[in-house]
């Protein structure tokens, strides 16, 4: 608050009284430190109180025809723009039952007449004081509350741009995956948001880690890096040692998100969300896939979504060792894999979203992706860092 002196800066007190001599009493006290403004009646008030500028503090008398002092109390405790006014009642109801009601209501103070001109002063003074105090620590816990939030979605959108980042370099080893780790993303989230309305799922995939497998699922081919270009890349059918070889991939996936979270020196709920999928995406539901030859519910929940939603994609998707098949086709084998490459539950919620995957596929076609990844393509050929 500025100097008295300065008028512009003076505080607003209301006084609201229906007697004209008590309002022209309280104007008269007042006036020379600040800004003074009078009701006599309580809807008259409320409408001051209302309106922009809105007083600093209010004096409000109890006894009045129509609208008492308690019920303008309750009316402005109950707005959003003027409960945290101040508010003392100036009434000759001397009870203690009287007090206790006003001051339950939310009145800061309760001063009785006939009133001691400094004390009213006083208490006046006090209470605008205590006003400037909590306005400023609201004012302030509000910046600070934007700030996190502000910060919140730029280190999440950092997070996101970066994991996208190693994922695309990961797929640059790759020359035909194109916007695979956009479509088998967008494919996660709609078998989990399908699924989440079984009861037997709900639980298990609200919101929060439906968000988590969105974020998560770009990684889970991660361990390509460290698959030798001869293997990944050959076009035509892996040896059985070859293949040994490239299964590989979702160890070495696992171990290097599991090395970047202990360099964190804590647990991150979207690491570990990746380091499930990235290990059990190839685990099949009848104990025949890899690493760990896990069955049925053993796998995790995410890695079951990845291994329908990569399945899907690879098949509708031209590699260097095969052609892409049509949509159709491909439908026809994840619902023949029902029970033993994938979970039941998961193949009947991929039977109902088989038009989404379509447009999912159409939307995110590798077309779209291929000036990104020739630029990453020919940045990784001709830098030194990349020493494949």
């Amino acid at each position: 608050m500025m100097p008295e002196g300065n008028a512009i800066e003076k505080s607003t007190v209301l006084v609201v009284d229906d007697t004209p001599d008590n309002l022209e009493l309280m104007s008269g006290l007042l006036k020379d430190r600040y800004r003074v403004q009078v009701a006599k009646s309580g809807e008259r008030a409320l409408a001051i109180a209302l309106a922009e500028p809105h007083p600093d503090l209010i004096l409000l008398d109890i006894m009045m025809p129509g609208m008492d002092g308690y019920e303008v109390c309750r009316h402005l405790k109950a707005e959003a723009v003027t409960k945290f006014i101040p508010v003392i009642f100036l009434t000759a109801k001397a009870a203690v039952e009287d007090e206790r009601m006003g001051l339950e209501m939310g009145a800061v103070d309760y001063v009785t007449k006939p009133i001691s001109p400094p004390i009213v002063l006083a208490r006046v003074a006090t209470h605008l004081k205590l006003k400037a105090s909590a306005d400023f620590l609201r004012d302030k816990a509000a910046f600070l509350e934007q700030e996190v939030a502000r910060r919140t979605k730029e280190v999440a959108a950092i997070q996101d741009v970066a994991i996208l980042a190693l994922a695309a370099l990961a797929e640059t080893r790759d020359a035909d995956t194109g916007a695979h780790i956009r479509r088998t993303q967008h494919y996660v989230k709609a078998l989990a948001v399908q699924l989440s309305q079984d009861p037997r799922f709900s639980t298990e995939l609200d919101n929060d880690r439906i968000s988590m497998l969105f974020k998560s699922a770009p990684l889970h081919d991660i361990g390509k890096v460290g698959i030798p270009d001869r293997i990944l890349l050959k076009p035509g059918r892996l040896e059985p040692k070859e293949f040994e070889v490239m299964k590989r991939h979702s160890r070495l996936g696992y171990d290097a998100l599991e090395q970047a979270e202990l360099a964190l020196g804590a647990e991150v709920a979207f690491l570990s969300c990746a380091k499930e999928i990235a290990l059990s995406h190839h685990e099949k539901w009848d104990g025949t896939g890899y690493p760990d030859r896990l069955s049925g519910t053993t796998i995790p929940l995410s890695a079951r979504l990845m291994a329908v939603a990569d399945v899907y994609d690879a098949l509708i998707s031209r590699r260097v060792y095969k052609d892409a098949i049509p949509h159709e086709e491909a439908v026809k084998i994840i619902l023949d894999g029902k029970g033993s490459h994938f979970d039941p539950a998961l193949v009947d919620a991929f039977d109902i979203l088989q038009d989404e995957f379509a447009t999912i596929a159409s939307r995110y076609k590798d077309s779209n992706f291929d000036l990104f990844m020739a630029r990453v393509k020919q940045f990784a050929a001709e830098s030194e860092t990349f020493n494949w």
